[in-house]
């Protein structure tokens, strides 16, 4: 009895570490014939700038195709690849976290495996999936590669 992946979910944001778990993400989808989703997960400070207007929506959606196009440029013709945008954190709703927003997506893709990246220190401005990893391996019902 073989294991069957359909969709692998990689959480990402700008930093190196995420960069390094897509290539995992790629691997694991490539070695069970997945397809493939990126959640960029928004940083605290990044969707604050956005509602503030000290970083405009278009220059951060500019920033995801970009990763996109990069991710897409390494994927073989049988791997699907779609994503999305999702705010790590909110004012509105305070129980919602990265981790939360990775485990909802998860469940409303019907996500078969997740690769997030391990928690890391870094200044760098999106880089907020290490934080979330804990939880993520904590809490999600599919199997989980932390990277």
């Amino acid at each position: 009895m073989g294991v069957e992946l359909d969709l692998v979910l990689a959480p990402v944001d700008t930093s190196d570490e995420s960069e390094r778990a897509v290539d995992y993400a790629i691997a694991v989808a490539d070695r069970y014939g997945a397809n493939m989703h990126l959640l960029h997960v928004l940083d605290e400070r990044v969707a604050r700038g956005i509602e503030t207007g000290d970083v405009t929506a278009e220059a951060v959606a500019e920033e995801h195709r970009a990763f996109t196009d990069r991710v897409r440029e390494q994927l073989d013709d049988s791997i699907g690849l779609s994503n999305s945008s999702a705010a790590g954190f909110s004012a509105q709703r305070l129980t919602q976290t990265p981790g939360s927003v990775i485990l909802d997506a998860a469940d409303e893709l019907d996500a078969d495996f997740l690769v997030i990246p391990r928690e890391v220190e870094t200044d760098q401005l999106d880089a907020t999936l290490g934080k979330a990893a804990l939880y993520v391996l904590e809490y999600a019902s599919q199997p989980v590669l932390s990277v």
